[in-house]
């Protein structure tokens, strides 16, 4: 059919819309607008001047908006057909398909101009309206990408901006009785240029659509600005008014947070403001979310509004709330279900709060839209700090052939000033009043040209009251004449380190420095948590920092046979294009279960950490920013000695004001001997709305005394026999045999107790499954030839000595084309007790990347698959990532140590331990050493974990694999951030290293 194309015309954004407002919903009465106001997203459901359109639809699906025939959109919505619930997204519902892609826009670039063959969705329903004489608003507020939609058979209007709320009154429209609606969404428009975020792109009506019922003359808009004194002991709530129609006289009573009414005041008609005072209020913060109840009270209307009293401010670089510096512990959140997609109901926007309130989380980046406007309500009543994000992302720019650096094909493009400033505005004013938003932010990765430098003048001179973000700022070209002096923080993504230490020892900066995306936590990851950290607790104007990301981005595909989950990404739809498992990048799985990554993160931001003084008194230090830890929390202690629980009891936390740092004795007694430690665990004293007392919020490992035991020599006896052909060694006991290949230096056979220990040749190792963190290093490790080395060995001597067998190896491993790898020596000395000592000395090339590991790979029956060990456990642990865990006694089995990802990969090793025991029903193998080493116990090879798209795909080896490693290269974030940190990769000139293996019978 033919209609105007609103959709490629970046002069026409919106037709017949309502002028953007603040988000609120009007109640019949003061009493019922109160009464709903602490309820779940402010009860608006209750409201009778509120009636929801959600539920089902008719949905007819088209491959352009050219082939709706014409009938369709004046007809009446037919009783049968094809149907949609709405919200939805029609990905999700068998039409269209999915596709993922991070930067690369999914139409060619050719603004505003979209493909002729843009896939349409029509929506049509009807429903019953009683005006009663009021006026009559429709409500959208979410719809990818744009729509037109008609009431009763005329067009009422157009709009886009998908993540942003539009509004048409539609009084003259309506009928008394039935009505009937019809709404077509085209999954393209020249906004897509706009919002080309990274995640799953996905269309329709994925938000709550509905009416509100209003007097002729009412209240439709209100500003609430919250000044505080000078010394925070008192607070004016102002209000600016405007309306709809005539002017109204106005009525307000603030009420505080416990529910007393506390002041009250009248504004005539034709006033544009109100005020009331406040005298020793209770402010908000993310600690302590205290929320006063404004009433308004217009034309036979009211409106309940949640206040936060609060002032955000800069002083000396610092960001301060209510004169105080606060530290952001955040992430960046998608709305992303794996069922629903995009659309997400508040529940499940709980459970996300929830999850994070669970790991120490505080802060939330909307990445990179405005949510649903109830989302930043609730996170203002469970306490959560916002950077509210406009609906724009262009990064898809720095894929355009041009002359210019990166972003420019957008940022010097003026046509795309109004529709930048327009999504910057509609973010502002339907969240304006909101507390837990600090920060505005005026989008995400699009570059920073005259458009953005007026979008930021505009914020900052309509809301003073906060700061305003924009990390594409750093993209500034000087030659276009902008200005950054109009952002108010210094934001990053992804800066090594380093860097951070160069800009802070550097002349200081006016502004807060913010990480608004960092410790990229794709899969196995993210592994520099705690260097960054440091960081920030050490520089107060490094603000903190927002993780990406919350959650994996995935579509529920179904079951295997077997019941295991199937989810989908990037390219699993035959789309093109598409950036593979790219949104698989999250702390906590699609459905919401936590990454070992969430339980590093957590304990990395725990709110109050501990360090041993050089007297034995420990200190605390508090991460606080408003309350006193000691009233917050809880603490118990034990003391272990190699692994075992010596002592244990509870203390009382010294008084630890926000920020503060006290000493205290708890009383411990240190032992005499052996490795020991003191392990401290917080608890919640208190019950939150989301969390309950008696959580634990973080531990502590404390080193009370080191003690290194090298593991007894293999024993002598002189029956032991050694023979050697042209091709083995073979070193018998009483009750063992094994047999050592000349032609790799490793053991073929390794029998005890009648029994075969082993099922294939130990193998020495420096492959490990690419984690998405190796994807930037996995090419370099792939031409170095580290998967596919093969052993070569030069010389072999074999002898008996002093009763024990002893075997050396010269060797080396290379692969075809390149050098080799390293050069070793590898030592066995074996005893009649069947025990061997392993000693490997040698050089690395140092021309070669560093190594992923060195070890040795043993395949074990495959009912010797239970593990018990002292090191870094219960979670995975490397070098760089072990804050989640701790050293202590941990047990295990091949299948439970799996970390699931859904991208297979490295997984399951434990950093640190002195020994492992491995067994099953007929014996198995101790491994201990001088030194900590790592071990990993799988059912998967790492060629299976390698070769594998999905989890789901995985086939279980025949034998249990067992990984004993003296180094593993750390984790890091690089699938996305900054290289490995050097302290973590695994790149000596020279190593010498020791094993000692133990056969274990049950016979």
């Amino acid at each position: 059919m033919q209609l105007p194309k609103y959709y490629e015309d970046f002069g026409t954004l919106h037709v017949g819309t309502e002028e953007p407002r603040a988000y609120f919903v009007p109640f019949e009465s003061a009493a019922a607008a109160l009464a709903s106001a602490g309820e779940f997203c402010g009860g608006r459901q209750n409201s009778a001047l509120f009636q929801s359109l959600n539920g089902t639809w008719r949905f007819d699906y088209y491959q352009s908006l050219d082939e709706v025939p014409e009938d369709v959109l004046a007809a009446e919505c037919p009783a049968a057909g094809a149907s949609i619930p709405v919200p939805s997204v029609w990905q999700n519902h068998g039409y269209d398909r999915h596709q993922y892609t991070n930067v690369q826009y999914p139409i060619p670039y050719d603004p505003p101009y979209v493909p002729a063959q843009n896939p349409c969705g029509v929506y049509r329903r009807s429903f019953t309206a009683q005006p009663d004489g009021r006026r009559v608003y429709l409500n959208f507020e979410g719809v990818d990408s744009c729509f037109y939609v008609w009431l009763n058979g005329r067009l009422v209007g157009y709009s886009q901006v998908s993540h942003s709320t539009s509004e048409f009154e539609v009084t003259d429209f309506l009928a008394a009785g039935e009505n009937y609606i019809t709404v077509a969404v085209l999954k393209w428009c020249d906004g897509t240029y706009l919002e080309d975020q990274d995640k799953l792109r996905m269309s329709g009506i994925f938000r709550d659509v509905y009416l509100l019922y209003r007097a002729p003359s009412h209240l439709r808009d209100y500003f609430v600005h919250t000044p505080l004194s000078a010394d925070y002991r008192s607070a004016d709530i102002e209000v600016e008014l405007s309306f709809s129609g005539e002017a109204l006289p106005v009525k307000a009573a603030l009420f505080s947070p416990d529910g007393q009414k506390l002041c009250c005041t009248e504004a005539a008609a034709g006033a544009e403001r109100l005020c009331l005072h406040v005298d020793a209020p209770e402010l908000w913060n993310a600690e302590a979310p205290r929320l006063y109840t404004l009433l308004l009270e217009a034309g036979g209307e009211a409106v309940a509004e949640r206040v936060g009293l609060r002032e955000v401010r800069v002083a000396d670089g610092v960001l301060l709330l209510n004169g105080m510096p606060v530290k952001f512990r955040g992430v960046n959140r998608h709305d992303s279900d794996p069922v629903t997609g995009a659309a997400i109901s508040p529940e499940q926007a709980v459970r996300d709060l929830r999850v994070m309130k669970e790991h120490n989380v505080n802060a939330i980046r909307t990445s990179h839209y405005p949510n649903a406007p109830w989302f930043p309500r609730l996170c203002a009543e469970y306490g959560f700090y916002l950077i509210n994000e406009s609906d724009i992302e262009s990064h898809g720019t720095t894929t355009v052939f041009n002359a210019g650096p990166p972003f420019s094909a957008g940022s010097r493009d003026r046509r795309y000033d109004a529709p930048v400033l327009d999504r910057v505005q509609r973010n502002v004013l339907q969240n304006k009043n909101v507390p837990a938003i600090l920060l505005w932010s005026l989008g995400n990765e699009s570059g920073y040209g005259k458009g953005f430098e007026e979008a930021a003048r505009w914020t900052r001179a309509y809301d003073p009251s906060r700061l305003v973000h924009y990390e594409s700022s750093i993209y500034q070209e000087p030659d276009e004449g902008t200005t950054t002096e109009v952002l108010d923080v210094y934001s990053r993504m992804y800066p090594p380190v380093h860097e951070i230490h160069e800009y802070f020892a550097a002349e200081k900066s006016p502004k807060p420095y913010i990480l608004c995306e960092y410790i990229h936590a794709m899969g196995n990851g993210p592994g520099d948590a705690q260097d960054y950290q440091e960081l920030i607790d050490r520089y107060p104007g490094l603000t903190g920092g927002f993780v990406w990301e919350f959650c994996d981005h995935a579509v529920y595909t179904g079951t295997t046979p077997e019941g295991k989950k199937k989810y989908g990404y990037g390219g699993d739809f035959g789309e093109y294009p598409h950036d593979g498992n790219f949104c698989m990048d999250g702390l906590v799985y699609p459905d919401r279960t936590p990454h070992t990554g969430f339980a590093e993160y957590k304990n990395v931001i725990r709110p109050v950490y501990a360090a041993l003084e050089a007297d034995g008194s420990v200190r605390f230090t508090s991460r606080y920013d408003f309350l006193r830890a000691n009233e917050e929390l809880a603490a118990c202690y034990e003391v272990t000695c190699d692994g075992d629980v010596v002592e244990q009891g509870s203390f009382e936390l010294p008084v630890l004001p926000p920020h503060g740092s006290a000493a205290a004795r708890i009383g411990y007694m240190r032992p005499a001997a052996g490795e020991c430690y003191l392990n401290i665990t917080y608890y919640r004293k208190k019950e939150s709305p989301l969390t309950p007392a008696g959580m634990p919020v973080g531990r502590d490992q404390l080193l009370l005394r080191a003690e290194a035991k090298v593991p007894a020599r293999p024993a002598a006896d002189a029956s032991l026999h050694l023979t050697e052909t042209a091709t083995a060694v073979v070193v018998a006991g009483a009750r063992f045999r094994y047999v050592l290949d000349k032609r790799t230096g490793m053991f073929s056979e390794l029998c005890a107790g009648n029994r075969a220990l082993i099922r294939r040749p130990v193998e020495l190792n420096i492959w490990r499954a690419p984690t998405d963190n190796d994807r930037n290093v996995r090419a370099q490790w792939e031409a170095a030839g580290y998967d596919r080395v093969q052993p070569r060995v030069y010389r072999t001597e074999a002898v008996l000595e002093d009763g024990r067998a002893v075997v050396a190896c010269e060797l080396s491993l290379a692969a075809v084309v390149v050098q080799r790898a390293l050069t070793a020596t590898v030592r066995y000395e074996i005893g009649g007790d069947g025990a061997v000592a392993v000693e490997l000395s040698g050089t690395r090339d140092t021309a070669l990347p560093y190594l992923p590991r060195l070890g040795l790979r043993l395949f074990l029956p495959k009912q010797m698959d239970r593990a018990s060990y002292f090191g870094y456990g219960p979670y995975e642990s490397y070098i760089d990532k072990r804050r989640a865990s701790y050293k202590g006694k941990f047990e295990t089995t091949a299948r439970g140590n799996h970390e699931d990802y859904i991208k297979p990969q490295e997984n399951g090793s434990h950093y640190g331990c002195n020994y492992v025991r491995v067994e099953g029903p007929d014996g198995g193998w101790l491994a201990e050493a001088g030194q900590p080493f790592s071990f990993n116990i799988s059912p998967y090879t790492q060629e299976e974990l390698s070769a594998k798209a999905h989890n789901y795909e995985l086939e279980e080896c025949p034998d249990t694999v067992l990984c004993l490693d003296w180094a593993v290269s750390g984790i890091g974030s690089n699938s996305c951030g900054p290289q490995l940190l050097e302290q973590y990769r695994f790149q000596p000139a020279e190593f010498h290293y020791t094993l000692t293996l133990r056969p274990v019978t049950n016979l």
